[in-house]
């Protein structure tokens, strides 16, 4: 039972024209049709209406013409004769009462014309009715009044019929109508092909406001629609797409701005693997220093594991990070012992470099702790190593020969600083420190993309803390992270 209206359906959608300018031209074209046909059908009818007047006018004149030649004054009622009236008397019955007086010669006493004139006659008033024989025939009654004994002065004591044949009115209807129908459809096609291109210029505008955007989306253009001198639904269209845009262009500035990030927090675990597998390669070692080497591997793979995890999290995150606590003295002294370990490892070996180790230029730089046995910060331990590590990282790349964590409680929370030997920053670059891919001296041979310093901040307050850089420490470099109590 359900086969046929999901037929009707599929049918009805595959008719539905898949554009706007096809369907704004088919509402034109039905309503159009609908208006059509209603002043069609009107005009047609009062046509026919008017038509119809204009026989019974015709009709009753010549009734009028006739009743004329009608004698009611005595008895019997008697029609005079008069010149030419052969032309009165065409499709004419005269009756006194209800009996006969005379028919026209082509209308047969007992014929369905004069049965009909008969039934007319037998009401006694002004009548008309229709009746087919062939044609359609129109019959009207006038009573001729006149007076009799005992009788009112008004009282009919004929009648006179005339008829008519309504064919050539009928067809002058037909005409009518034929002519609207072909007028009506040369008006709904005019209307369609006007519609359609009406619809079309209305709508480039915003075909071509389409292709700009979908042209400047593609390469995060600048350019914009702004409000331009058009109508307000395009302005507004306009609006809207300029407000797309610029969500574009923020979501592929993220996009290479996480990747330029997964690239520098990935690059130190990846010079750790390598300079790993170098160093066991280089000559033959024992088994425990292959443990060993198999450990810091499986090592610098977790690490890599939790650098894609926090900074991916932390970019699905938007804004704040989930809550945590972390003892501070554990991961910082987990990082020193690493470092150190690794910093003595490579010494030995001649041909195995301590940048190679590190990722840094600066080679032999020891890192020192200082700090209460524990402080808790309220933070994740994932997201604490990801903080410090750039810092860390930076402060290798320039120290001399030392980098010291200096770990505090303060009443807003828990302190880390992060201080290095080395030059410091010059004093026209401190306003761009934070700003990423920004570096003070990109041609001085350290390498560095300039985004782990933003890394850290960014990373620091989705904690609802912060990466500040001590201005006032002169003897190389300090930078101070806080971080909520934990």
């Amino acid at each position: 039972m359900t086969t046929a209206p999901r037929l009707i359906s599929a049918l009805a959608g595959r008719c539905r024209p898949r554009t706007l300018r096809g369907r704004l031209s088919l509402v034109a074209l039905t309503t159009a049709t609908l208006v059509m046909v209603v002043l069609t059908v009107v005009f047609n009818a009062i046509v026919r209406h008017h038509l119809q007047q204009q026989a019974d006018d015709e009709l009753r004149t010549r009734a009028s013409a006739v009743a004329a030649t009608v004698d009611t004054r005595h008895q019997p009622v008697r029609v005079l004769e008069t010149p030419h009236d052969a032309a009165l008397d065409t499709n004419v019955w005269i009756y006194a009462g209800t009996r006969l007086l005379e028919h026209p010669a082509s209308a047969a006493a007992d014929g369905t014309i004069t049965r009909a004139a008969t039934r007319l006659t037998a009401h006694g008033d002004k009548r008309c009715s229709e009746v087919t024989a062939g044609d359609r025939i129109r019959l009207c009654a006038e009573p001729v009044g006149g007076v009799r004994p005992g009788a009112r002065p008004t009282a009919a004591v004929a009648t006179v019929v005339t008829a008519i044949n309504l064919a050539p009115y009928r067809a002058s209807a037909d005409t009518l109508l034929i002519a609207s129908l072909a007028l009506d459809a040369t008006v709904l096609a005019c209307t369609y092909v006007l519609t359609r291109l009406a619809v079309g210029r209305a709508l480039r505008p915003v075909r071509t406001m389409t292709e700009q955007a979908t042209r400047w989306s593609v390469v995060a253009s600048q350019e914009r629609f702004g409000t331009g001198d058009r109508p307000a639904e395009l302005s507004r269209l306009g609006a809207s797409l300029d407000e797309l845009l610029d969500r574009i262009r923020a979501v592929l500035r993220h996009e290479q701005q996480l990747t330029r990030e997964l690239s520098h927090e990935l690059r130190n675990p990846l010079a750790r693997i390598t300079a790993e597998l170098d160093w066991w390669q280089a000559r033959p070692r024992s088994t425990d220093e292959t443990r060993a080497t198999h450990t810091s591997i499986a090592e610098a793979a977790a690490s890599m594991r939790t650098i894609c995890e926090t900074v991916l999290d932390d970019a699905r995150a938007g804004a704040h990070t989930v809550p945590g606590t972390t003892d501070v003295m554990a991961v910082l002294r987990r990082f020193t012992d690493q470092h150190n370990s690794r910093e003595k490892a490579r010494i030995s070996v001649a041909d195995i470099t301590v940048a190679e180790t590190t990722g840094a230029e600066t080679a032999g730089a020891e890192i020192t702790l200082d700090g209460p046995e524990t402080v808790m910060a309220g933070v994740p331990a994932a997201l604490l190593e990801r903080i410090v590590a750039p810092l860390i990282d930076n402060a290798l790349r320039y120290a001399r020969s030392r980098v010291a964590l200096q770990v505090s409680s303060a009443p807003d929370g828990t302190r880390v600083a992060v201080v290095n030997d080395g030059p410091g920053v010059p004093a026209t670059f401190t306003a761009q420190l934070f700003q990423p891919g920004r570096r003070a001296e990109p041609a001085d041979g350290h390498a560095g993309a300039g985004l782990g310093l933003p890394l850290a901040r960014r990373l620091a307050r989705s904690a609802g803390g912060e990466v500040t850089h001590d201005a006032g420490h002169t003897a190389g470099a300090r930078f101070v992270v806080r971080l909520p109590a934990g």
